[in-house]
This record gives C-alpha cells, sequence and structure tokens, in this order.
C-alpha cells in the first residue's frame, strides 16, 4: 500500500509517553509485556491486573485504597486535629466531616476565628442548659419523666429519653450521609451530636451505616479521590492530578477512566464515549430504523414494516385501511391497470414529477445513517464479547490450564509465564480494539486523509491481534490435549514458546502505535501534508527530489521492521535476522 504516512515501526516506541513496555525486544524471563505485571505476594489478588501499561522508570499516578487504608487515614487525621487543635477525638470528628477533612483548611480558619468556627459547627464551650439535682428528668420530646440515666443530652445540655434519642438518630441515620453533621432535636439549639453518643445509642444495623457513611465521607468529599466504580468493590483511587493519563485499574481488577469513571477508553477522549454510550441507549437510532424501514399508514398514521413481496398493504386493526405501499393511495385505486400487485404505475407517474423526492431523501438518508451506525456498534459490541471471553478463558488458563501443562511438560509455572502475559495483551487490545470504532464513527467523513490513515493502522493492529488471539487460543490446544504425550509435546512447545513471546511483543508495539496516532489526533497528516508541500515545492531545484522524497516515505509505511538489524514477517509477524531472507518461523519469502 502506497501511503505519504508514516505508521508502523514495529519497535520504534521507547519515550515515557508510549502506551505500551512492549517495545523491548529482549525482555528478561521476570519481564512482563504490554505493562502487564503479576503480583506474586498478593495472595488475595488471586485474578489479575490488565490495563494501560506503564513504561519502566515512570512513576504511577493514582494509588488504590481499600477500606483499612481509609480508616487509618482518617485515624490520623482525627489524632493529628485533637493533638494540635486541644479538643476531643469527638470533637474533631465533628470538625473533619465539617470541613469535608481539608486539614489544612480547618487549621487557617480555626486559628483565625476559634469562637466563629465553634458556632458554625456547633462544638459549645459551655452547656446552655444545666442538669438539677433531680432523680428524675422530664424528656424534651415525650414529655414523660424518666430516671436520670434514662436521660441523655449534647453538649448543649437539652434532655431527652433514651427512647427518643434512638427514634430521632434512627431517622438521621436513614435519610443518608446528612447523620454526620446531626445537631441537638431542639429546634434552637445547633449543639453538634457527637459519634460517642451516636454509636452508644443506635441500634448494630444504624451503627453500620453511620460508620459507612463515615469512611465514604472521606473520599466523597475531596477532589483527588473517587470510589471504584465496579459493583461491590469497596475499593477508591487517589489520584495525582494534572496527569493526562486517566485510566486507573482498581486492586478488583476493573480499569476505568478517573475522569469520568466510565470503564477505561484511552485513547478515545471521554466526550467522545459520553456521546457513544448515549447513543447506544437513545431512542435516536430506534426512529432511524422506524424511517428507514417503515412507512405511516395514509389513514392512522402508524409507522407499518413491509414484511412481504406484494404491494398490497394492510394496516392492524382497528384501522385496517388497505393501500399502496409505493405511492401510499387506497388499495381501491388499484388494480391491473395501475401496474398489478408488483408495481405501480402512479408512484412511477408521481416520482418522474418529483412528488415522492422528499420523503425518499429522507427515508435513504435514514437507512444510510442506519448502516454506518450498525456498521460501528458490531466491531464495537463484538470486541467486547470478545474481550469478556478472554478474560474468562485467562481465569481458566490460571486456575486450571497451567497448572495441568506445567505437570505435562514438567516446567515450573513461572516458565509458562509468557502464556498468560499473552491472554492479558489479548483483553487490554480488546479494549483498546472496541473504543477505537467509537472514535471512528465521530471522525468527520470529510478527512478522507485522517480516515484512511485511521483505517489503515487499525487494520494492521487488528491484523496482529487476531494472529496472537489464533496462537493463544487454537494452537495451546494441542499442548492441553490428555492424549498427546509428553515425548511429542516438548519439541513442538520449544517452538510455539519463542511464537507466541513475539506475537505478544509484535501487537502490544502495533496498539502503541495505533493509540499514540489516536491521541495525536493523527497529526501525521498534517504534518506530511505539510512536508509533501515543501518536497514539491523544491522538487525543481534537483532532479528527483521529489521522487526521492515519495519513495522514502513509501518505504516508511512498509517497512515493518526493526531500526536495528531485524525484520517481521508478513505472514506470522516473527522478527528475523535481516541476513536471513526466509522467516525461520514460517518459511515464508521476504
Amino acid at each position: 500500500m502506497d501511503s505519504d504516512y508514516e505508521i508502523v515501526d514495529a519497535y520504534d516506541g521507547d519515550s515515557a509517553e508510549d502506551y505500551f513496555s512492549g517495545g523491548d525486544t529482549d525482555m528478561d524471563e521476570g519481564d512482563s509485556i504490554g505493562g502487564f505485571e503479576e503480583d506474586e505476594d498478593d495472595g488475595d489478588n488471586a485474578g489479575y491486573e490488565y490495563g494501560y501499561a506503564s513504561d519502566e522508570g515512570s512513576e504511577k499516578t493514582y494509588t488504590v485504597l481499600r477500606e483499612s487504608d481509609i480508616r487509618q487515614r482518617q485515624e490520623e487525621s482525627i489524632s493529628h486535629v485533637s493533638s494540635v487543635l486541644s479538643i476531643s477525638r469527638v470533637a474533631a470528628s465533628v470538625l473533619l466531616c465539617h470541613y469535608k477533612w481539608n486539614v489544612s483548611q480547618l487549621h487557617d480558619e480555626w486559628f483565625a476565628d476559634e469562637e466563629r468556627v465553634r458556632r458554625s459547627v456547633g462544638l459549645l464551650s459551655k452547656s446552655v442548659i444545666l442538669f438539677p439535682n433531680d432523680s428524675e428528668m422530664t424528656c424534651g420530646i415525650c414529655f414523660d419523666s424518666y430516671p436520670r440515666d434514662q436521660i441523655h443530652s449534647a453538649a448543649c445540655g437539652h434532655p431527652y429519653c433514651t427512647t427518643c434519642w434512638k427514634g430521632y438518630i434512627t431517622t438521621a441515620i436513614n435519610d443518608g450521609p446528612g447523620c454526620l453533621l446531626l445537631r441537638c432535636p431542639d429546634p434552637a439549639c445547633c449543639a453538634a451530636v457527637g459519634q460517642d453518643m451516636i454509636l452508644k445509642l443506635a441500634s448494630d444495623e444504624d451503627r453500620e451505616k453511620y460508620s459507612r457513611y463515615f469512611v465514604r465521607s472521606y473520599i466523597v468529599d475531596k477532589k483527588k479521590t473517587k470510589w471504584c466504580p465496579a459493583p461491590d468493590c469497596e475499593n477508591a483511587v487517589e489520584f495525582e492530578l494534572g496527569s493526562n493519563v486517566y485510566d486507573v485499574t482498581c486492586l478488583c481488577s476493573h480499569p476505568f477512566c478517573w475522569n469520568c469513571t466510565e470503564e477505561a477508553h484511552r485513547p478515545v477522549d471521554c466526550s467522545t464515549v459520553a456521546k457513544w454510550i448515549l447513543k447506544n441507549s437513545a431512542e435516536s437510532e430506534n426512529m432511524n430504523w422506524i424511517l428507514a424501514n417503515s412507512k405511516p399508514c395514509p389513514k392512522c398514521k402508524r409507522p407499518i414494516e413491509k414484511n412481504q413481496g406484494c404491494m398490497h398493504m394492510s394496516c392492524t386493526p382497528p384501522c385496517k385501511f388497505e393501500f399502496c405501499w409505493l405511492c401510499l393511495g387506497a388499495w381501491s385505486d388499484h388494480g391491473e391497470r395501475t401496474g398489478g400487485f408488483y408495481a405501480c404505475n402512479r408512484y412511477e407517474a408521481g416520482k418522474q414529477e418529483g412528488l415522492y423526492d422528499e420523503a425518499e431523501k429522507r427515508r435513504e438518508m435514514a437507512k444510510n445513517s442506519l448502516e454506518r451506525y450498525t456498521h460501528y456498534y458490531e466491531r464495537w459490541a463484538s470486541n467486547q464479547t470478545s474481550r469478556q471471553k478472554s478474560i474468562a478463558d485467562l481465569h481458566q488458563m490460571q486456575t486450571v490450564h497451567l497448572e495441568k501443562l506445567s505437570d505435562k511438560l514438567k516446567e515450573p509455572e513461572s516458565q509458562l509465564k509468557f502464556i498468560i502475559e499473552a491472554w492479558q495483551q489479548i483483553i487490554e487490545c480488546r479494549r483498546v480494539l472496541k473504543w477505537t470504532y467509537a472514535y471512528g464513527y465521530y471522525l468527520p467523513e470529510h478527512e478522507t486523509a485522517k480516515k484512511q490513515l485511521f483505517e489503515y493502522s487499525q487494520g494492521e493492529a487488528e491484523a496482529a491481534l487476531e494472529r496472537l488471539h489464533q496462537c493463544a487460543e487454537k494452537e495451546l490446544l494441542v499442548f492441553l490435549d490428555d492424549g498427546v504425550f509428553d515425548i511429542n509435546v516438548t519439541p513442538d512447545f520449544g517452538t510455539f514458546r519463542p511464537k507466541l513471546a513475539q506475537l505478544t511483543r509484535v501487537t502490544c508495539s502495533y496498539f502503541e502505535n495505533l493509540v499514540r496516532a489516536l491521541e495525536n489526533g493523527l497529526s501525521e497528516v498534517d504534518s506530511q501534508a505539510a512536508s509533501s508541500t515543501s518536497v514539491k515545492n523544491g522538487g525543481a531545484k534537483g532532479k528527483g527530489g521529489k521522487g526521492k522524497g515519495s519513495s522514502r516515505t513509501g518505504r516508511a509505511v512498509a517497512r515493518n521492521i526493526d531500526d536495528s538489524d531485524r525484520w517481521n514477517c508478513d505472514r506470522c509477524t516473527y522478527a528475523n535476522p535481516d541476513s536471513s531472507s526466509l522467516c525461520q518461523m514460517c518459511h515464508h519469502q521476504r
């Protein structure tokens, strides 16, 4: 394919902005492919972690917080505020909830005007009402008399019985997180109700709810932290603001975008993802389908789909109007004189006069729009389905097949890590490929050069992924077959190992280049256009100048080799020494 765009160089990515870390072909046995790493010491994480690969030496831009980590941070903040401000831990908790766990802001305002902060939060310096020395007291809500040990009050001193306090606290907790800023039941009192009283009087169920609200308040009110959106996941992610890459992976193995909390969608931006998801769920596509595949009944105006070959249509009851599908006229006016059951002379005559041009144009536009959307959506959905199947296959490989293969080959499982890495690469590449179809749908039709570059880059990456998926899914089955004996398996597996590892690296590099091109807005088109203009203008100064420039860029597109001394086979993508004219893997001519 002749082109002016330099797209595919399977080993040209070493910058810190690279998407995958597969550019280095000389890998140690413990290295991971595509940035996927297994934590062998984490016994709780029996699954896997996949997501955007980070280059060696780059720092992680986020931290995953378990519930225990959040509670520890809360305890540290409470202890710090209690010590610095010389107040109780209960009062420190009230202050931190009020200031959304912003310790620095709390300190600034406290030392600027302590009394104002106390009044706004409800931390009273002294009681408003002093308890009398009577053996019984009257509840301020139910007005019954109770012994002193059944009367409780906040710092203000307003007395209420245990039953009324429990009802008041339960109602507040059931109303939601507002219970963290609970005040005295007296409408005219602003005294805060401390955590100690709530935990003392609330039921076990209410205490659990309150504790959950208390933990979540630390995350909800912070700009740098968000909860993982995966179902039933209690982890949070703290993000380093200022990073341009929002993709994070929780400890539950769910990758998502920290900015919009949708699933990880790099290289597509959040606005495109939002439009695509809305379009997939909107009624607009239903209306497009109705417009493209149906016509309104001339009498009742309900849309009718033609499901047989004859032009004689009958509307459903109670309308039952009979009409011609072509001209929408009453069927009583039709017959052999108008063309019979499969044609309509009136329609043909009206079409020549332009009577149906507008309706036909609208229907044709709707059909084209629907077909274009269906093209991208089907491929988006099929890659999603394939990715889910790959996740299940990886889990099966980790839990069942890997041990079985290790026993058959007499090799430790650590030596078979390349199989897991291949499946992790497949899962990640399926996710990337899925979102490139959403990118392609919103790529303007008039930008022909960019569209051609996009489709070429996408096609090359997809072809590499299919080769990898085929190898990992089909060719591995022969080694898992119980009928194959070890003596026959070992030599073939020695060939299979470098092939799968090489396919993994090559696929990783293809997708790295694809992601980089899309994130740059396919800027190669603009730069190549400027370069072509420059070459064209300078072509008259030297004989053959333009031809040399075109030849160079043409070779750059066709080139699929390492910059040092290797070339990739067009059939199997194996990296061969530059001195070899035949592929050492499949014996294909260079």
